[in-house]
């Protein structure tokens, strides 16, 4: 593969420090089902494409997220297609509110689950929150927000998973998260990233005000089985 690897970020996080939550060959991997549903080509060859059609599962899906995704091979369908927006922050702003932050792990897997499935920041499963450090706000014991790593190459680790129970939005929670995991990304000398929906307005003024910059489009597509 040549180019930018945030071009085919999930290629690149799959051949480089993610290697052991996936499966595949050299033409084509998925993430582990538990993990993620993401997948990549290495590039748009027909025998690669073949490859990573073959990994859709008869029941159920694989998510492409990528600047150039290829088109979906004889078999497969495309059942979802959106535009979406790449962003990377050289360093972030400073905040002024200070909340309670602590750090999440395996023990609390099933409260993380929990929130991100209420709350849908994107595809989180059993253990997508082993991909990464995450960090969470809690109100009387109550995991209510949180945001952690998701990607990762030798040079840039996304951050992902930023989510507020409903009853508690509008309070900063999400930016102060942000903060905590960005700050930590710089710290281990990469470049924090991430992605959002391009026509998601409100978040997209949110990340431009914590010092993120658009980098490229990019495409989330889903293929399943025609």
């Amino acid at each position: 593969m040549s180019g930018h690897p945030l071009d085919n970020p999930i290629w690149s996080a799959l051949s480089s420090r993610l290697a052991h939550f996936g499966e595949g060959g050299n033409e084509a991997k998925r993430f582990n089902a538990d993990v993620s549903p993401f997948a990549a080509a290495i590039d748009a060859s027909a025998q690669a494409v073949a490859s990573l059609g073959a990994m859709v599962p008869a029941e159920g899906d694989i998510s492409l997220l990528q600047a150039a995704p290829p088109q979906a091979p004889p078999g497969v369908t495309v059942t979802m297609s959106a535009l979406g927006l790449q962003m990377v922050a050289q360093g972030l702003t400073k905040g002024e509110k200070r909340f309670a932050i602590e750090h999440l792990s395996d023990a609390h897997a099933a409260e993380m689950l929990e929130l991100a499935t209420l709350t849908r920041p994107g595809p989180f499963r059993t253990r997508t929150h082993a991909l990464g450090r995450f960090v969470g706000i809690r109100d009387n014991g109550k995991l209510i927000a949180m945001a952690g790593e998701r990607l990762r190459t030798d040079e840039f680790i996304e951050i992902s998973a930023v989510c507020t129970h409903p009853d508690y939005r509008g309070r900063g929670y999400g930016a102060a998260l942000m903060r905590t995991v960005g700050a930590r990304i710089i710290a281990d000398g990469a470049t924090p990233f991430l992605h959002t929906y391009a026509d998601n307005t409100g978040a997209i003024a949110l990340y431009e005000s914590l010092g993120f910059k658009p980098r490229c489009e990019v495409i989330h597509a889903v293929w399943a089985r025609s």
